[in-house]
């Protein structure tokens, strides 16, 4: 950001107090936010859990930006509503993300950019994303200092636009829209995201949610088309555990 040079100026008084504008505040971030999110992230240590369940195939002396800090950004980033991988073409400078980062906000190194970001969106494999999965629920059933005497599940869809004929999205008339439709559960009390399904037009919700609640009660985490989902098998065998 370039320093502005415009002179201040007064507004009427308000209260008998002064009041005026002025351009000297430097840099500013409209995410201040973000600081605690990073706390909490930073507490739980979830980009160094997240990290430590993927490879990194980089060579060691070429990286910049170290897996946990690309999963911190990308974290933060979608918790402030910044949901795309190419919204960080502007917060990856922003002061707060990079304070939150731990990264100094004048002279500390930019954030990862979208390139960076998406190669690594695409690059977990399927036994990575079931060891993803196992560690969330790790993570999870550690909040409770014990077992709690009952479990319920808030299973909700979530209209997820695409700008496309991304694969494999299909439209939708109740929305008028080409969309995939995410399943979130999230579990009370303690307040927690469980896990999230890309879902699409099909099966129907309530068939959806049976397969989730089926696992819960013993089964294998079923699909719409009678196919165990790996994610779910995993997550739901660890929660009975």
């Amino acid at each position: 950001m370039q320093d502005d040079t415009t002179e201040p100026f007064g507004f009427p008084a308000i209260g008998r107090k002064k009041l005026a504008a002025a351009f000297d505040g430097g840099r500013l971030t409209s995410d201040g936010g973000v600081m605690l999110l990073a706390a909490a992230e930073r507490r739980l240590g979830l980009a160094d859990l997240l990290a430590a369940q993927m490879a990194d195939h980089r060579d060691p002396a070429r990286v910049v930006h170290s897996l946990a800090d690309i999963l911190r950004a990308r974290m933060l980033a979608i918790a402030c509503g910044h949901e795309d991988a190419d919204d960080l073409d502007h917060p990856r400078r922003d002061p707060g993300f990079k304070l939150a980062c731990g990264r100094l906000p004048e002279t500390g190194r930019d954030l990862c950019s979208q390139p960076t970001m998406s190669r690594w969106e695409n690059a977990p494999s399927l036994r990575e994303v079931v060891r993803l999965m196992r560690a969330m629920v790790d993570l999870y059933c550690a909040s409770y200092p014990k077992l709690p005497a009952s479990v319920t599940l808030d299973i909700d869809d979530t209209l997820d636009v695409v700008h496309g004929r991304q694969q494999p999205s299909l439209f939708d008339a109740h929305h008028d829209e080409r969309r995939f439709l995410p399943v979130h559960v999230t579990i009370p009390p303690p307040p927690g995201p469980w896990r999230c399904c890309r879902g699409r037009a099909r099966p129907p919700r309530a068939r959806r949610s049976g397969a989730i609640c089926a696992a819960w009660c013993g089964g294998s985490g079923a699909t719409g088309r009678g196919r165990a989902s790996p994610c779910a098998a995993t997550a739901t065998t660890a929660a009975r555990r």
